[in-house]
């Protein structure tokens, strides 16, 4: 049997077409004059890998994606998205996988302390120094600033630069 037909079928040949355009894999950016800096993004299988702020994008980046325009929306202030639909690939152990996917959970304008996301994380103790390091590594060695909002995150390091993590802050009214 065509699973592709029964799905068409089905009324779901949209489903089907958009779910090949996220398929989509490559390095995109595009210039943000508000951070004075490009965003860039690299994808793969329809997952986020990564999201740098480079002076200079990759060679090889393409400008048009649709996840583009909507951190530019963001960006320009047209929109509070949360990114919370973006599939980001993590590679990193677990426990900062938890940390990372609980940074995820603060909402637009809002922000917390580094306490209190380890309080949020399960298995992390938030009088344990060494825990607390371990959030602050998460924080640090975040692949994907901005859909991960670790600017959020008041006294803990982000994996975006100073001057554009201060820009995010100052966007969300932080």
């Amino acid at each position: 049997m065509d699973d592709t037909r029964d799905a068409d079928d089905a009324g779901g040949g949209d489903e089907i077409e958009r779910m090949s355009a996220d398929e989509v894999s490559g390095i995109f950016a595009r210039e943000s004059s508000y951070l004075d800096r490009y965003v860039q993004f690299g994808v793969a299988s329809g997952r986020i890998l990564s999201v740098s702020f480079p002076e200079r994008p990759d060679e090889e980046a393409e400008s048009d994606h649709d996840l583009l325009d909507r951190i530019f929306d963001y960006l320009d202030g047209v929109t509070d998205d949360e990114f919370e639909d973006v599939a980001v690939a993590l590679t990193v152990p677990t426990v900062q996988r938890r940390v990372l996917e609980r940074v995820r959970g603060i909402p637009y304008g809002d922000q917390i302390n580094v306490e209190t996301l380890a309080r949020m994380t399960s298995e992390v103790d938030h009088t344990d120094e060494d825990d607390l390091n371990v959030v602050r590594t998460a924080l640090d060695e975040n692949p994907a600033p901005l859909l991960i909002p670790d600017h959020r995150v008041r006294d803990g390091p982000s994996a975006a630069p100073p001057a554009v993590e201060q820009k995010l802050r100052s966007l969300e009214g932080l």
